[in-house]
């Protein structure tokens, strides 16, 4: 990694500076699932997030380079923690420590110390960091060196169902693309043995010019050790390819619109033996003509005659577990609800419990087609003479 820009990676994981391993590793990943450019396909500013992330993780999750980035405030490969302990030490004593030694350069100047120069604390704008990135600006090449294991990141992904599987559970698919560990390098990112670093000649030190000055720095190729590895023509160094897989997952019965579902292993692969990220699946349920689910509940709407709305009656309806009689009270009015218990969806988190079918009741109105039809219904009215409107004009 070249010299960082003045960057807040704990802001950036939204962790404090005090977080441990554990709770930055879970930061990211739960930044990684909401940023992943498989999760916002085409969408610049979420690619630029996942990069800053994926940036601060990179850092955060490496303890040495951790305790660069807390003793100076930035992180460069040019820094061992050996000179960032000694440039700390120095800062905290106010220059009354001997000048440091970074490839034959003093910076006790910088660092405010017996020099008699203006001091650059860390985040002035004449600060370390800036000097370190106009040194080294002109050196920053990718790495030719195994990167330690890193974890998989997660995918989430929207998954279909239909009514019935969702109701009485049953297995599904789903189509997604994730990242695999490669076939030729199985992962390492790297292929063959270890070949001398062309830059530094297996030295492990390369000089860099600074204005008229001359600097013996870490090689930034081979990060010092005088050799390097030979990316895979495969993956291009990634350790990773790209593929489309077909899922199959459990759906279990009762399972309801939204619920979350959690395949663990089933992200993107990890590399150099990091272990893979989980598969997160937000379910969504389909429709049904006839039954409305609602949590628990079954509803449906149900047409019975005036006769049955009347006199009282009992009716044939549906379920979700075939026909089944309903009890209709005399006087039932047009758009009463009626509850069958325990006729709806067995519940999913409380295995044994099911919910109930609410039937609305909905009197169809006959179509009059004769004369002693329509004598009859006359009696009837003469019969009832109440106005079923007279309790709304009260109201006013």
């Amino acid at each position: 990694m070249a010299t960082t820009a003045n960057k807040d990676y704990y802001a950036t994981l939204g962790v404090k500076k005090t977080a441990t391993q554990e709770e930055i590793r879970k930061a990211f990943r739960k930044a990684a699932r909401k940023y992943h450019p498989d999760v916002n396909p085409n969408d610049k500013r979420a690619e630029e997030k996942f990069k800053e992330i994926s940036e601060a993780n990179d850092v955060l999750s490496d303890e040495k380079k951790r305790k660069v980035y807390d003793q100076v405030g930035f992180y460069s490969d040019q820094i061992d923690p050996a000179q960032a302990e000694a440039y700390a030490r120095q800062q905290r004593s106010g220059g009354g420590q001997p000048p440091i030694d970074f490839g034959g350069f003093d910076f006790s100047d910088f660092a405010g110390g017996a020099g008699g120069q203006q001091g650059f604390g860390v985040g002035g704008s004449g600060s370390f960091k800036d000097i370190f990135s106009g040194i080294f600006g002109g050196a920053q090449q990718r790495s030719h060196q195994p990167r330690g294991p890193q974890p998989g990141t997660d995918l989430e992904y929207q998954a279909t169902v239909d009514f019935w599987t969702a109701i009485r559970g049953g297995q599904a698919r789903i189509q997604i693309n994730r990242q695999e560990t490669c076939p030729a390098c199985h992962g390492q990112a790297h292929v063959g043995g270890k070949a001398e670093c062309p830059e530094c000649h297996g030295t492990g030190q390369v000089t860099q010019m600074g204005g008229n000055m001359k600097f013996n720095i870490t090689c930034p190729r081979c990060n010092g050790t005088g050799h390097v590895s030979h990316d895979c023509a495969t993956c291009r160094g990634e350790g990773t390819v790209n593929r489309s897989e077909t899922v199959e997952f459990r759906i279990k019965a009762g399972t309801r619109d939204g619920q979350r579902i959690r395949l663990q292993g089933k992200g993107n692969a990890g590399v150099n033996g990091g272990p893979p990220g989980d598969l997160f699946l937000i379910v969504r349920t389909g429709s049904n003509p006839v039954f409305t689910r609602v949590g628990d509940d079954i509803q449906i709407t149900v047409p019975i005659t005036v006769a049955e709305a009347a006199l009282g009656a009992k009716v044939e309806v549906p379920t979700i577990d075939g026909r089944s009689q309903l009890k209709i009270p005399p006087g039932t009015q047009s758009g009463q609800k009626l509850r069958m218990r325990e006729r709806g969806v067995e519940s999913a988190s409380h295995p044994g419990q099911r919910g109930d079918e609410i039937v609305t009741v909905e009197v169809a109105v006959p179509h009059l087609n004769d004369e002693r039809s329509r004598e009859i219904m006359r009696e009837l009215a003469r019969l009832n003479p109440d106005d079923p409107r007279k309790a709304l004009f009260d109201k006013l």
